[in-house]
């Protein structure tokens, strides 16, 4: 075992998808508390220009994998490639972004190599001279703390939005070509087209400004003043759960673990209370403003202003303010 991070980019249509930049942020703060090294592992077929962007970053080495069969993903290949990588540098940990392909891939990799994973992380936390990494239980109810116990490298799959891109830091780093033999390894897929996620009529990951609202708004009917609100900043509204599922607002304006990932300027929560599957989606704003009736409402935790209040005459007074 070395004190390395590696981090696994993936990407498609000749772009670096957000959940690996996402991982290589958290993997630099990572490396920097551990004292350890980071390099970012990028495979596919032509890619020298990601590798390239990459090198931008503040990684010790980007590792280019190229190789024909590599060009679309396919579970026997990439855990055939990753494999031979990952117990030749043994590396201390390797982080990978929790989408759809890695889903598939991360089992299949760690029961290659006879590694323990993690999945679905929304943080972590050092403890001595490891790691804890958070996880959701229970339909998100619970956060647990998992340890891992085998030998490293420990795989580890990270939620969307467990931190931001904006924490990025760029720096500069060499690209180090790496040579498998893939010639064995059979092709039994055919690749048709690539799937991506149905973003909705509404995309709010890249609203400057979101107007939130909860359970706390009480009914449909009451919408309207946040409607008033979010035309007087020049906003966008957004949604917990409980609004989306009571039919009061569409689907694609759902923010959280089963929503949309935001990081907007400034993010005003009207009667949300902080469930964590809605904190994950929203944590990355630059300012969050809170109004809640509970003085103890897990949104004021991350609260850059909260006020303790009726969301019924705040609201309204904060509209008319706007207006003058």
């Amino acid at each position: 075992m070395s004190e390395k991070i590696y981090v696994l980019i993936d990407h498609g249509e000749g772009e670096i998808r957000t959940p690996s930049l996402e991982s290589l942020a958290l993997g630099q703060r990572m490396a920097e508390e551990a004292g350890f090294s980071l390099h970012a592992l990028i495979l596919g077929n032509e890619i020298g220009p990601l590798a390239e962007r990459l090198g931008k970053q503040k990684v010790d080495s980007v590792l280019l994998v190229e190789d024909q069969k590599l060009a679309n993903y396919d579970p026997d290949v990439y855990c055939r490639a990753l494999s031979e990588i990952l117990t030749k540098d043994q590396p201390y940990l390797f982080l990978m972004g929790h989408i759809y392909q890695n889903i598939d891939l991360a089992p299949k990799l760690a029961a290659a190599i006879n590694r323990g994973l993690v999945t679905d992380c929304i943080g972590y936390r050092k403890e001595g001279d490891d790691f804890v990494f958070v996880r959701q239980m229970f339909r998100n109810k619970l956060n647990a703390d998992v340890q891992v116990r085998s030998e490293h490298p420990w795989i580890v799959t990270l939620q969307t939005g467990a931190t931001s891109v904006d924490d990025l830091q760029e720096g500069s780093g060499p690209i180090v070509e790496r040579s498998l033999d893939l010639s064995d390894v059979e092709l039994r897929r055919k690749h048709l087209e690539s799937f991506e996620a149905t973003q909705g009529k509404v995309d709010l990951s890249q609203a400057e400004l979101i107007v939130a609202v909860g359970r706390g708004i009480k009914k449909a009917e009451n919408l309207k003043i946040i409607e008033e609100l979010a035309e007087a900043l020049g906003a966008e509204i957004a949604a917990s759960r409980p609004v989306v599922d009571s039919e009061w607002l569409t689907r694609d304006r759902q923010i959280g673990s089963s929503g949309q990932t935001v990081s907007p300027r400034l993010y005003l929560a009207c009667g949300i209370s902080g469930a964590i599957q809605h904190i994950v989606g929203m944590k990355n704003a630059h300012c969050i403003v809170a109004i809640n009736t509970d003085p103890n409402a897990p949104i004021f935790n991350i609260a850059t202003y909260g006020i303790v209040g009726d969301l019924f005459e705040i609201v309204p007074a904060l509209t008319k303010k706007l207006k003058e």
